[in-house]
């Protein structure tokens, strides 16, 4: 399946006992010259908890678990629909430690409660000791040193969590942007604990941006849903986009909507976009 070009391989884990395969495995399977090919794997399972419907859990290409996958919840809820696994809409969901809410629509794409995003360092996790850091609005930005001369960089990035962490910052011309390049650097940079996801957004207008996203674990990827989510927070926060925002990826578009914070909570994070399934089929593991 994809969403918006970002592909996965979508697994029933309800119908047989797959708790046995290896992270080997795993990574084998997303392999795209030897494997099926994919950036994420979804595994679909019975809840461990009595207000979710099903629990799904995420392993990237390079077979490590993750705790959030945007592009693929909505995937999620298609396969769920299609394979007759359940009929309710919307689907309540269990990711890591939280339960999302997925809603499909009548026109095939489907709208996603994200949660709200995350801003506490401690929590996302990120480790901004020793970092130059300013604030620009509502939000804090870092100046991450990377690369062989760490005092030369002067971009600066914004750090939050939309169930996994992401280091976000503004280009003038995303395309040009050095994604693959500095992406890495980022990806393992010692002051996230737990890596993290690369963002690059250029700002069109306050309602429209272009993003790519170098995600851990899996690398560039066509689409990037919390990615789309954590750029358009951050881009509201530093009052440079107003919601909704149309994120345009290299794989497709997504609208994201986020009402900030109202009376001191803040608001969860509305996703929408596409989500369709390429081809079904079976492997034998040994």
């Amino acid at each position: 399946m994809h969403g918006a070009g970002n592909d996965f391989i979508v697994v029933n884990g309800i119908d047989q006992d797959l708790s046995k395969i290896t992270q080997d495995q795993w990574r084998a399977l997303s392999n795209r010259q030897f494997g099926v090919g994919a950036d994420q794997i979804l595994l679909i399972e019975k809840p461990t908890r009595s207000d979710a419907d099903f629990r799904y859990r995420i392993f990237n290409a390079d077979g490590g678990e993750v705790e959030q996958c945007g592009n693929g919840s909505r995937c999620f809820v298609r396969y769920v629909h299609e394979q007759g696994l359940s009929k309710k809409n919307p689907l309540q969901v269990e990711v890591a430690h939280t339960v999302i809410s997925l809603r499909a629509l009548e026109n095939g794409d489907v709208e996603v409660n994200m949660g709200a995003p995350i801003f506490e360092p401690a929590l996302v996790p990120f480790n901004p000791e020793g970092i130059a850091s300013k604030q620009e609005f509502h939000e804090m930005l870092y100046a991450l040193p990377i690369g062989k001369n760490p005092g030369a960089h002067d971009d600066w990035i914004a750090v939050l969590s939309m169930g996994n962490p992401h280091a976000v910052q503004i280009v003038l011309d995303v395309d040009s942007a050095p994604v693959r390049i500095e992406g890495p650097s980022i990806e393992i940079h010692p002051a996230f604990p737990k890596r993290v996801n690369a963002g690059y957004m250029q700002i069109l207008n306050r309602h429209e941006i272009k993003l790519r996203v170098f995600e851990r674990g899996a690398g560039e990827t066509l689409a990037c849903g919390t990615g789309a989510c954590a750029a358009v927070v951050s881009g509201i926060r530093r009052a440079l986009l107003d919601s909704p925002v149309k994120v345009h990826t290299h794989g497709g578009d997504l609208q994201i909507s986020w009402r900030g914070i109202v009376d001191g909570i803040t608001q969860p994070v509305i996703m929408t976009g596409p989500a369709a399934t390429v081809f079904e089929g079976e492997i034998e593991l040994n």
